[in-house]
């Protein structure tokens, strides 16, 4: 069985209404990132972090996966699926995908200030500033802030390096370290792109195919022809 890697950015949330990170109008817009989401924005504010992460947590619990995340998890179906992403939803795993590794972080979850892998889910929406973890530390919530190391880029350009075709949609290939996963693929692997816009210098060294659409668009029709060629 062949095994599909698929690499998802913000684009695939924002099919579902989710504000991405670069939208003028997001809810990003309205905070500076050094205020919510830094190491240390955390001591310094710790309430409007806080804060911030509820009402991102309340966004991403209002809604619902969408045909990319749908036709995605379909592939599973047919191959060996792993899905790398991005993004802090739960919108994937929702969807029906079983094999997802988030590379910045989960916000339905939370962590201990003091040990990074002790990871606790949040029931709700809401965080109370004085939550605590088993070990009596403060929780924080479970994202990889700016200035942070990302804990799991070793684990993705390992599961990269084992892909036989790679799927990369809705994401602009602009945030590092994440966006040089398609630099980890095997030279004969072909990769197939998902995007309204073809990112300038991608690095994607085997473009096997680049559809011009959204994801909800144009990941069905991917899916559906991938499934076709390889099975």
């Amino acid at each position: 069985m062949k095994r599909i890697v698929v690499f998802t950015g913000a684009g695939v949330s924002a099919d579902s209404g989710i504000a991405t990170f670069r939208d003028s109008d997001g809810l990003w817009a309205s905070y500076r990132i050094e205020d919510v989401c830094t190491p240390e924005a955390l001591v310094r504010n710790r309430a409007q972090v806080v804060e911030f992460y509820n009402m991102r947590r309340r966004e991403v619990l209002s809604k619902e996966p969408n045909a990319g995340h749908y036709a995605i998890a379909e592939l599973e179906k047919h191959f060996d699926v792993r899905v790398i992403t991005q993004n802090i939803d739960n919108l994937h795993e929702r969807a029906g995908s079983t094999n997802v590794l988030h590379l910045h972080g989960e916000v339905v979850k939370l962590r201990s200030e003091k040990n990074p892998n002790l990871i606790v889910p949040i029931e709700g929406w809401e965080q109370k500033l004085e939550d605590r973890a088993e070990d009596g530390a403060l929780l924080r919530p479970h994202i990889v802030f700016f200035g942070e190391s990302v804990p799991n880029f070793d684990e993705a350009t390992r599961i990269a390096q084992t892909a036989d075709i790679m799927v990369v949609v809705g994401s602009s290939l602009a945030v590092y370290p994440a966006a040089s996963l398609v630099r980890y693929v095997r030279p004969e692997v072909p990769v197939y792109l998902v995007d309204p816009h073809l990112p300038a210098g991608h690095g994607i060294r085997n473009l096997a195919e680049y559809i011009p659409l959204r994801s909800a668009e144009g990941t069905p029709l991917l899916v559906e022809k991938l499934i076709e060629q390889y099975t």
